[in-house]
């Protein structure tokens, strides 16, 4: 092979690894709490500043912000490009609520749904491969080259550019969910998947505003 054809069966191959990388890594391990509330659990106030401790706290968690030990998380579709939406909300809620935690992480898509987007990537560089290369695969299979496989190395690099293509196209629909819901504290507050749009900014900070209070 030349140096076209190893970079045009090695590219696939790459992105297919690094896919099955992504695949079975583990999820990151959740955020630890706040080292505050901590220890503000374990120690306990002596009785005879009780009065003034909790006074200090009141004071502190004022200061600290209105979203101060609220988690909120925003769940919502990558392959459907939906992470600027998620980035306006998060500043809203990050300006209206001070103090708030908002995780944005993605909603993944059914596991039959996963398990074909990978099956992709196989079938890419599989035809990719025979489309470079099948005059010396079949050989070495003991197999004659069927007639479409004539028509395709006719037209090799719109073949490999067809399979490429069309192959992204499938990966990206089985990978999209159309998801962008929002938890509060663990609770769903708002769901696109059920009411089948965005949140308004305003719906939304009332929603957590009703929470927090």
């Amino acid at each position: 092979m030349d140096r076209v054809q190893l970079l045009l069966l090695g590219f696939p191959i790459f992105l297919f690894c690094s896919d099955l990388l992504n695949l079975f890594t583990p999820p990151p391990p959740p955020p630890p709490k706040h080292q505050s509330l901590i220890h503000h659990h374990h120690r306990q106030p002596p009785p005879a500043i009780h009065q003034k401790t909790d006074l200090f706290t009141a004071q502190g968690n004022q200061h600290r912000g209105l979203g101060y030990g609220t988690i909120v998380e925003l769940k919502f579709c990558v392959a459907c490009s939906y992470r600027g939406n998620a980035m306006t909300m998060k500043k809203m809620l990050e300006t209206s609520f001070p103090g708030i935690e908002v995780i944005l992480s993605n909603y993944p898509p059914a596991l039959p749904k996963r398990l074909l987007s990978k099956v992709v990537p196989i079938v890419q560089v599989g035809t990719i491969a025979v489309v470079v290369a099948g005059d010396q695969i079949f050989p070495r299979l003991g197999m004659t080259p069927p007639p479409w496989y004539f028509s395709l190395r006719a037209n090799r690099f719109g073949a490999i550019a067809t399979t490429w293509l069309f192959g992204n196209f499938a990966q990206s629909m089985l990978q999209s969910t159309g998801a962008f819901e929002v938890y509060c504290n663990g609770d769903l507050v708002f769901s696109k998947l059920q009411e089948h749009r965005f949140p308004g900014e305003v719906e939304l900070r009332e929603l957590i505003a009703s929470r927090v209070a």
